[in-house]
């Protein structure tokens, strides 16, 4: 499996880092084969919302390579979303078979056009931002509609992550990662559409 993680200027990265922390438990694990990912941006060098600076791997590559997609939020992404250049290069997306968002990374897919006729969620601040791309806001840690998932905001990166660990493996499989994450809060077993922690 070929994940894009996308890092843009603004971001935020604990929106980031939870997913990926998680799912790289993949490769670390082998859980799954030939499990590798690559950091994407449309330059080589971004800050975060709060000036730490990252790398990419690729500079705007053509994201139909991937087999997951993963958009973390930020404020950024509110301007972002109206940004044609880094639009365009989100669309070549569209034949990703999993796309994957956390807070507002949902409105980078929305403005993609990738959550037409879906569920999704994202942070609550940004409920009303949403509700134009896509069929209906739910308020849920998590929603998976089809092969496309929605995290709500920042810390629900690691319930995203290990819900798709779930989802591509099996339950002792989360729970061999939950245990190393020492994340409590995450209820293995209970996969459904809607996944909300109580």
């Amino acid at each position: 499996m070929k994940m894009a993680f996308v890092i843009f200027d603004g971001m935020t990265s604990m929106d980031f880092v939870g997913f990926y922390e998680a799912v790289t438990w993949l490769s670390i694990l082998k859980a799954k084969e030939n499990v590798s990912w690559t950091f994407c941006s449309d330059k080589e060098e971004i800050r975060d919302d709060r000036g730490l600076k990252m790398k990419s791997d690729a500079v705007q590559p053509n994201m139909g390579d991937y087999d997951l997609v993963f958009f973390p939020g930020g404020l950024s992404t509110r301007t972002l979303r109206f940004d044609e250049n880094f639009m365009d290069w989100i669309r070549t997306a569209e034949p990703v078979p999993y796309k994957i968002s956390v807070c507002t990374g949902a409105l980078l897919l929305g403005a993609a056009g990738f959550l037409s006729g879906k569920r999704a969620t994202t942070n609550s601040s940004a409920y009303e931002l949403l509700a134009p791309y896509c069929a209906e806001v739910i308020s849920a840690r998590v929603m998976r509609d089809g092969h496309t998932i929605t995290g709500a905001g920042v810390t629900a990166s690691i319930d995203l992550g290990l819900y798709l660990v779930e989802m591509l493996t099996n339950t002792e499989t989360v729970l061999q990662v939950q245990q190393k994450l020492e994340y409590p809060y995450y209820q293995a077993g209970k996969l459904q559409d809607v996944y909300m922690p109580t």
